[in-house]
């Protein structure tokens, strides 16, 4: 990102991180963020038409540590779909290491935003008071699972918004898609998915109201090319 376009979205988000920040702040600032960030990314990838080469699908490997490690690359999993990235689990020990492809400027969204989330996801576990009788590790995985649906639905709608003020950018960023599944498929070609997990816990619901409300930046307007 450019510079400034950066400081801005950093900004925006470390607001939102601030645990002095109430559920309503935190919302305007993630959505300012987030908005930013997915007209950014169109606009990068309408960019780059004129010179694809420039472009080129990487990759980057996350390592994700306990507590949870396994849920929170789960929520990296929903930020990396959103913003057309993939991503390959790799779990070791407890440990769990998520190898993501996507074009460069994708990456970048993905592990910027996906930082201040965890951030934000701590700051709401801390608050949640786990029931009176239930394992706290099952309560709060089910909240992380709560908290992730509610980021993937938002990510979702506001990449979606971003690209229909975009005349032509679906095809573009679908031949994108397409080449970042393409390599992925190239680096693991015998691929499994994961099995369904059944999760006890009762903090679903809590987790989704919070991610309901987590700043994801997503109001200000403005493109790369007029970023200042």
């Amino acid at each position: 990102m450019t510079d400034s376009l950066l400081a801005r979205v950093r900004k925006l988000l470390a607001k939102a991180e601030d645990p002095a920040c109430t559920p309503a702040e935190a919302e305007a600032f993630t959505a300012k963020a987030t908005e930013l960030i997915a007209k950014y990314g169109v606009d990068q990838a309408l960019l780059s038409l004129d010179d694809p080469a420039a472009t080129p699908v990487g990759d980057r490997m996350i390592t994700i540590v306990p507590p949870y490690a396994r849920d929170k690359a789960g929520l990296l999993a929903a930020v990396a779909m959103a913003m057309r990235c993939r991503v390959v689990h790799l779990e070791r020990q407890g440990t769990a290491r998520s190898h993501l492809f996507g074009h460069a400027v994708d990456l970048e969204r993905v592990e910027l935003l996906f930082t201040s989330l965890l951030v934000q996801a701590a700051h709401g576990l801390a608050a949640a008071i786990v029931p009176w009788g239930e394992h706290p590790a099952a309560f709060r995985r089910s909240w992380l699972v709560g908290f992730t649906e509610a980021i993937r639905g938002r990510l979702v709608e506001s990449e979606r918004s971003a690209v229909s003020e975009a005349p032509g950018a679906d095809l573009v960023l679908a031949d994108r898609t397409a080449l970042v599944e393409q390599r992925r498929d190239q680096v693991y070609p015998r691929l499994a998915k994961l099995g369904p997990r059944r999760l006890q816990g009762s903090g679903r619901r809590q987790g989704y109201a919070v991610g309901r409300t987590a700043n994801l930046g997503l109001d200000l307007h403005l493109t790369s090319r007029g970023a200042s």
